[in-house]
């Protein structure tokens, strides 16, 4: 057996397992029941904003799972990439699925009201596996994007395009078999030496960007699938318009704190930190005005690559804790309006 298979295998059976029980019976009892079938006694689990750090299989479903399965009924997970390697920050082996989190959207869920209609949660999941259990998840949701579709947008005009993105172009994302190992090594060296262009450039201090920095690693025609309320953006000119450029010059005091998994396999690569970034915002970023409070924050990024340089980079932000360390909480105000107690 390759040398990630039984990881592979683990994961892939348990997904199918929570799919199944969450369209059976999305109560807690059930959801942890059969999560539990998978995850190791001492197991973490890591969201988004509002749900954040959870330390038990029990509040990752009481506070997550149990109440997303019951307002999102139906839910399919429509994987784009799965990808597993060795983690090489600390050595483990993990798995990570990309995709959507697709159902139907009938009961109210975080404040926003349902609309009776398909909606899609994109998401990036990493699971370590360690002694046939998994012991650790991660799991990072586009909330904006899903409000968006839900007609409850609580942020201004993006500046990229948002959409329901795809996978990669090549259609060779789900790598249930491995991959030969040398790709992993020259995929991850390819991500490394474009995280290192960029941090020497946050440690200069400047603001923007040479392109010519960017097409070292990047192919001329890359796309970008960032957050809703960034967008997606397509070729490295409009890439920097769209993204690049104001989050360089409308950030602060930026600093890369480095990340809990990175690893590579095949022409495909992932990683996440806890937090990834500091910065603070002078004005001008997602259309907010500034104020210079010091956030982090949490990003996922999964690339592919195009012969010897990036093609496409799909990006999660959480950009709710990043404003909610600023005061302004989106789901609250959004639940506030949306569903007013007068």
């Amino acid at each position: 057996m390759s040398q990630y298979q039984e990881s592979k295998r683990i994961v892939r059976e348990y997904f199918e397992a929570l799919e199944l029980a969450g369209k059976a019976n999305p109560s807690s009892e059930n959801l942890t029941k059969t999560i539990k079938k998978f995850t190791s006694d001492e197991y973490l689990w890591r969201g988004v904003y509002p749900w954040r750090m959870q330390n038990s299989v029990e509040d990752a479903v009481e506070k997550f799972w149990s109440p997303f399965m019951s307002s999102i009924r139906q839910v399919q997970r429509r994987q784009d990439i799965f990808i597993g390697g060795t983690n090489e920050i600390s050595g483990e082996q993990w798995v990570m699925s990309m995709g959507h989190l697709m159902g139907l959207f009938d009961k109210e869920w975080m404040g926003i009201r349902p609309t009776g209609k398909m909606i899609s949660l994109r998401y990036a999941e990493f699971n370590c596996v360690e002694e046939g259990k998994i012991t650790q998840t991660g799991i990072f949701v586009d909330m904006i994007g899903f409000m968006d579709q839900a007609g409850c947008n609580p942020l201004p005009p993006s500046t990229g395009q948002y959409f329901v993105y795809p996978g990669p172009r090549s259609h060779t994302g789900l790598l249930f078999e491995d991959a030969p190992r040398e790709q992993a090594t020259d995929m991850l060296a390819l991500v490394n030496r474009m995280v290192d262009d960029l941090t020497e450039l946050n440690e200069s201090g400047a603001m923007g960007c040479p392109p010519e920095v960017l097409e070292k690693t990047w192919d001329s025609d890359m796309i970008w699938y960032g957050p809703c309320g960034i967008g997606a953006s397509y070729t490295i000119p409009r890439y920097q318009l769209q993204h690049q450029l104001p989050f360089r010059n409308n950030l602060t005091d930026k600093k890369f704190n480095g990340h809990v998994c990175r690893f590579a396999e095949g022409d495909y690569a992932c990683f996440f930190g806890w937090p990834n970034l500091s910065n603070k915002p002078i004005g001008g970023f997602l259309g907010l005005p500034g104020g210079e409070i010091p956030a982090d924050m949490q990003v996922v990024d999964v690339y592919s690559r195009s012969g010897d340089k990036l093609s496409e980079n799909w990006v999660i932000i959480d950009i709710p804790f990043w404003l909610k360390q600023q005061g302004l909480d989106v789901f609250e105000r959004t639940a506030s309006i949306m569903n007013p107690k007068l």
